[in-house]
């Protein structure tokens, strides 16, 4: 019974003697204490803040690779109607029957119609993709900052040091300049 006693309080982390004596005000187990209060609420903002960027990063990486997808899918319609527009005009310049010459030369001019537009929906997605892609590294740095900055407010606990505490918020800071450039591209 004595051993779960002991495992119990482990656990909860209650002294063994409630009745001890209280380190004095301003030691280093009070200065933790404090620290460990603060830091534990912003290590769940920076998670949030990482979380959140790692979110929109993966929406990026997939925006790049649905886009690069549909673009190559539209340059494939794109040679297709090509091929045909080549055949129809072979094909109007070989026949000597004026109903079929007209009927060649009509689709001849919708294959070259739907060129010009399946040419234009592929810039669109390929426009749309290069922005993704030059998006994403910044996304990246943003992630790697905010990793540093939950890693030097954990070592500050651990260190018991409020300028690494605020020197967290720095980096923190950096990494939210970073994604908020992957969002809208300043520099």
């Amino acid at each position: 019974m004595a051993l779960i006693d002991s495992v119990l309080n482990l656990v909860n982390k209650q002294p063994k003697d409630p009745d001890a004596p209280k380190p004095p005000v301003g030691s280093r187990s009070e200065r933790e204490a404090k620290l460990k209060d603060k830091a534990g609420m912003v290590i769940s903002v920076f998670a949030l803040l990482l979380a959140v960027n790692a979110w929109y990063g993966g929406k990026l990486s997939s925006t790049v690779l649905n886009n690069t997808l549909g673009a190559n899918n539209l340059w494939a319609q794109y040679q297709a109607k090509n091929n045909r527009l080549v055949s129809y005009e072979i094909a109007s310049k070989t026949t000597s029957d004026p109903a079929l010459k007209k009927e060649f030369k009509a689709e001849a001019d919708r294959m070259e119609s739907d060129k010009k537009e399946i040419a234009i929906e592929a810039r669109k997605i390929e426009s749309l993709r290069e922005e993704a892609k030059k998006s994403s590294p910044w996304i990246g740095y943003a992630s790697t900052a905010y990793q540093l900055a939950i890693v030097v407010l954990s070592a500050s606990i651990l260190a018991v040091s409020m300028g690494m505490f605020w020197g967290s918020f720095v980096v923190a800071g950096i990494g939210i300049v970073l994604s908020l450039n992957g969002l809208m591209l300043w520099f």
